[in-house]
């Protein structure tokens, strides 16, 4: 056993084994990988920003629902669910909290937001959060400014939290993985 620690201890020393990575790439996982993958090919998004997305939404949790009624890993709303599984030629009987289901709305949700907003990233996931009319309201009364570089300004306390912690994620995902 006291050999076992000794050689642990030197390959620590020697950075052979990188222990801050491994803790990491447990609390930031990579779960429904084949999933997001595929969708964020076809939607031509970032595989890492959806996993950061996912983290911050519903940690991973497929019948997760906020208090708002969001449901599922994406956390959507009923009402943009539907929309996008008609755009997306869904059954009428399609199923939330099933992953696949609910990381294909979602990310298509996404792509659809980065691209309404030139890709940027800011107001995309502002709008995620708060919706297209808020994000819209705040740029047209000046309470944020058209390139999203004033996040900080986001009148939701929640919405600007949630910005903040996605971003983080992503960079933690892309450090990572990318």
């Amino acid at each position: 056993m006291i050999i076992i620690l000794i050689i642990l201890l030197i390959l620590i020393t020697l950075k052979a084994i990188n222990i801050e990575n491994i803790v990491l790439r447990n609390i930031y996982t990579k779960q429904y990988e084949e999933c997001i993958y595929k969708c964020s090919e076809e939607c031509e998004i970032d595989p890492l920003l959806i996993f950061a997305i996912i983290r911050v939404e519903s940690n991973f949790k497929e019948d997760s629902i906020s208090l708002s009624q969001a449901k599922g890993l994406m956390q959507l709303m009923d009402s943009t669910a539907d929309e996008l599984a008609t755009k997306l030629n869904m059954n009428e009987d399609y199923d939330i909290f099933n992953a696949d289901t609910n990381i294909e709305l979602g990310t298509t949700y996404m792509s659809n937001l980065l691209t309404y907003y030139n890709n940027n990233l800011y107001l995309a996931l502002a709008a995620y959060n708060a919706g297209i009319g808020n994000v819209n309201k705040w740029i047209e009364n000046g309470t944020i400014k058209k390139d999203g570089s004033d996040i900080e300004n986001i009148p939701f306390k929640e919405t600007r939290n949630y910005v903040r912690k996605v971003l983080r994620d992503y960079r933690i995902y892309s450090k990572l993985y990318g």
